[in-house]
């Protein structure tokens, strides 16, 4: 093969790359459709190349029917979560009792925390947050379950569903497109001579795979998200006192608020008087030395001087004569 035949090759294999490149960006069925016909005809092609072009826009096409077919026939995938909270006599008991159940449905721990929890008396109680998976089949049993754990409804519920067909269906679009973009790629690799030709497309073909697996990973896990529900348990303590309800009346509840705000009232009394003898007392004993007692002493100063006048004057001035 001769120098020429040589050029012609390795410009055949760039705009192949080229053509590679623009079928990523682009829909798999206009792309390469269009770079053949923005290709310049004055370049000259290996014989070669027309055929690799063809088979590449042939493989185009052909992913791209296979994933219209294959979004028709997808079925819907969804995304189901929930968070409760619940009232609970023993947190820590009913933590453990969860993360079992959680393995005995098929699911995992995701989660788990405990920590003490202050009322308002003063004492602490065990308090704890879960977050658990279960199959989403599954995911009504395991709210039923963990309501059970109380002999009270909820204090909040809610269930969130999220449906990502489409975008699963995009990606597995994509992914067929990327495949076949990376074997054609290869393809071309195996066939150059050129060295320089070689690494471009060997770039091409890392960028493409790098595109896979990311691919694949969103794939992952739409298909591990929709297959597996999350569900966050806040577990809060019961009270160790039931209060006492007369109809709508709780007295030991007005009782405990009572109590309560002659606590907060004393509270208020101390805090107030720390401040006024570590604060304010030495605040106002400080602008008493620097402006009451210089006025006070400049104010008896004047008074001594005016009372001591006052004498002199009377002192100096005569008796009156007597009367005849």
């Amino acid at each position: 093969m001769n120098s020429s035949a040589l050029k012609r090759k390795s410009v055949g294999i760039n705009y192949i790359a080229l053509l590679c490149v623009c079928t990523l960006a682009l829909s798999a069925c206009a792309a390469p459709q269009a770079a053949m016909r923005e290709m310049p005809a004055s370049e000259g092609l290996a014989p070669a190349a027309p055929q690799e072009m063809a088979d590449f826009e042939s493989a185009a096409k052909t992913n791209s029917f296979a994933a219209g077919s294959t979004q028709v026939e997808t079925e819907r995938l969804v995304i189901k979560n929930a968070n409760l909270s619940v009232v609970v006599d023993d947190a820590a008991k009913s933590m453990d009792r969860l993360s079992a159940m959680a393995e005995e449905m098929g699911g995992f721990v995701v989660s788990a925390q405990l920590y003490q929890y202050e009322l308002d008396g003063g004492v602490e109680i065990p308090r704890a947050s879960i977050t658990i998976r279960v199959p989403a089949e599954k995911l009504d049993e395991a709210l039923t379950r963990i309501e059970s754990e109380s002999d009270r409804p909820p204090t909040s519920k809610n269930i969130e569903s999220q449906d990502v067909t489409k975008e699963y269906t995009d990606q597995k679009s994509r992914l067929r497109n990327l495949e076949a973009a990376e074997a054609q790629l290869q393809k071309i690799m195996d066939e150059a001579f050129n060295t320089e030709d070689v690494l471009s497309v060997y770039n091409q073909l890392v960028q493409v795979r790098e595109q896979i697996e990311i691919t694949k990973g969103q794939i992952q896990y739409y298909e591990q998200s929709a297959a597996l529900s999350s569900v966050t348990v806040e577990l809060i303590p019961n009270e160790a006192e039931q209060p006492l309800t007369i109809g709508s009346w709780q007295p030991v509840g007005v009782a405990r608020d009572a109590v309560q705000a002659l606590i907060d009232t004393m509270q208020f009394l101390a805090n107030a008087l720390i401040w006024i003898i570590i604060f304010f007392v030495p605040v106002l004993f400080i602008l008493y030395l620097i402006f009451v007692l210089p006025l006070s002493l400049v104010w008896r100063y004047w008074r001594r001087r005016r009372s001591n006048r006052k004498s002199e004057a009377k002192a100096i001035t005569p008796p009156p004569p007597p009367e005849a």
